[in-house]
């Protein structure tokens, strides 16, 4: 790696402490009892192989299995356990999380399916985050485009900043964003964008809201627009971006958003950065996420 390149973290933190409709849990198995577990575990995978072998290697002289006493400073090896869902802090989503047209024969790609080529590629940032309208349309992306000086390429990933960040951590951040529209989605697709990325907690409305305008007309096409445009046209959103008002420009960097290889998920985290080959000084706006 260059000495000179500046790397931008875009991610959210996942922790206990930030409010989620799904609460994270986390067990934690300190370094002394994880010496004690490492002790255990492996006694109990020896004993298959007799019990000679068990009293050789884990057994010292005064007949005591080993546990944290016999570890350098009395500590092994911690070990954490997560328990959250693949859409909880910075993700990716498969196009199979959207799902699929009826009588379809070929299922979507699931995240350990889509084209690693899609992950990593340069980098456009669209700020509508000053814009007061409601929601983002192709209107809103044309124009923001044209004010920042810049176009949208095949194969660019977009990172679209709504403002939405600034509430991360909070009950709010889940109610009280602006959702990007379908229009939004086609304009950028229609121009070879295969990964489109935003700040806030999804792209489309508020739940409550999709819900309400759903009760009150009957119109389907209200429930998950954006989401639900990939069944016809497969692309990756990343939801829960962060640090997008950190950039110092709107192009001419890289984004990498490998995600983890979740076997057959439907979405999966990734902890995506910014890469710039020159040494910038990053934007400072205040507390970061």
């Amino acid at each position: 790696m260059s000495a000179d390149m500046t790397i931008i973290d875009l991610s959210v933190a996942i922790s206990p402490d930030s409010w989620e409709p799904e609460p994270i849990e986390v067990e934690w198995i300190n370094h002394t009892a994880g010496a004690d577990k490492l002790g255990r575990s492996a006694w109990y995978f020896e004993r298959r192989k007799g019990w000679r072998g068990v009293l050789q290697r884990f057994l010292p002289a005064d007949g005591r299995l080993i546990s944290h006493r016999d570890f350098p400073d009395a500590m092994g090896l911690s070990q954490m356990f997560y328990r959250l869902s693949t859409h909880t802090g910075t993700h990716v989503d498969a196009p199979f999380h959207y799902g699929w047209r009826k009588n379809t024969r070929d299922l979507p790609d699931t995240i350990s399916e889509i084209p690693l080529g899609w992950c990593y590629g340069a980098g456009v940032l669209i700020d509508c985050s000053a814009d007061p309208r409601e929601q983002i349309d192709a209107d809103n992306v044309a124009r923001q485009c044209e004010l920042a000086g810049i176009s949208v390429s095949e194969g660019d990933i977009v990172l679209i900043n709504t403002g939405a960040s600034r509430l991360f951590g909070r009950r709010e951040y889940f109610s009280d964003y602006r959702p990007i529209h379908p229009s939004a989605v086609s304009y950028l697709l229609d121009r070879g964008v295969r990964v489109i990325g935003t700040d806030a907690f999804s792209f489309d409305a508020p739940f409550m809201q999709m819900i309400a305008a759903y009760r009150k007309n009957g119109d389907a096409s209200v429930l998950w627009p954006a989401h639900m445009m990939g069944r016809d046209r497969p692309y990756l959103q990343i939801e829960r971006l962060s640090n997008l008002d950190r950039l110092p420009k709107a192009n001419g960097f890289r984004v990498s958003c490998l995600p983890i290889k979740l076997e057959h998920a439907d979405a999966a985290w990734s902890r995506v950065v910014a890469i710039f080959e020159d040494r910038l000084q990053p934007v400072s706006v205040g507390r970061t996420t």
